[in-house]
């Protein structure tokens, strides 16, 4: 179905552009919600109108939100939690733990909905973007450390892991590449019948 946004979506697109979306999706959520019209020639006359205004709008919240997204960049989270050898949680930390540590911290009300993250399983440092508008997406850092150490030995577990398992797949590579060479080195004139057929 072809939808006209009347309001910026995520992901989506910016009020007055057309867009084609699963009929589900426009039916049971853009139009009902007022984000979007089915476009049809009556409200595809409106798109000028709808731009123009949804950019003043816009540009508005923008500024009135800049000193916001300014004060995120230096946002630093942290979360004691208990983890196993491997750096992975028992649980997890979630988009809710992070908008009302978040909110409480900057003294302002930041939704759950507007943190652009899957929940947190592993201990280290992470980086997690803060959709404010469109345009103003700050990101803040989540340690994730494990209980009873503290947050710079999580970041540094993390990244000798992160190196270990990148060490690990050159490695693998290399062997992986080593069979192939040995494999297309044999030599198929001595070969038996039995084993071409086996081949194929």
């Amino acid at each position: 179905m072809k939808i006209l946004l009347l309001q910026d979506v995520y992901k989506l697109g910016r009020a007055g552009d057309i867009k084609k979306v699963a009929n589900g999706y426009g039916r049971n959520y853009l139009i009902p919600h007022g984000l979007a019209l089915l476009a049809t020639p009556g409200a595809l006359k409106r798109v000028d109108g709808i731009r123009v205004e949804a950019n003043k709008q816009r540009s508005a919240l923008n500024e009135e939100l800049s000193g916001l997204a300014e004060q995120m960049k230096d946002v630093v989270l942290t979360y004691p939690m208990r983890a196993s050898e491997t750096g992975r949680l028992y649980g997890s930390v979630n988009t809710r733990m992070i908008a009302e540590e978040l909110s409480a911290k900057l003294g302002v009300e930041v939704s759950h909905r507007q943190i652009d993250a899957q929940p947190l399983r592993n201990i280290g440092s992470h980086s997690i973007d803060i959709r404010l508008t469109v345009d103003l997406i700050p990101s803040i850092e989540v340690i994730v450390f494990r209980e009873g150490e503290s947050p710079e030995a999580a970041v540094a577990e993390a990244e000798l892991r992160k190196e270990a398992e990148a060490e690990f797949e050159a490695i693998d590579e290399v062997a992986y590449e080593d069979v192939r060479v040995e494999d297309d080195s044999k030599d198929d004139s001595a070969l038996s019948v039995e084993d071409i057929l086996d081949q194929l």
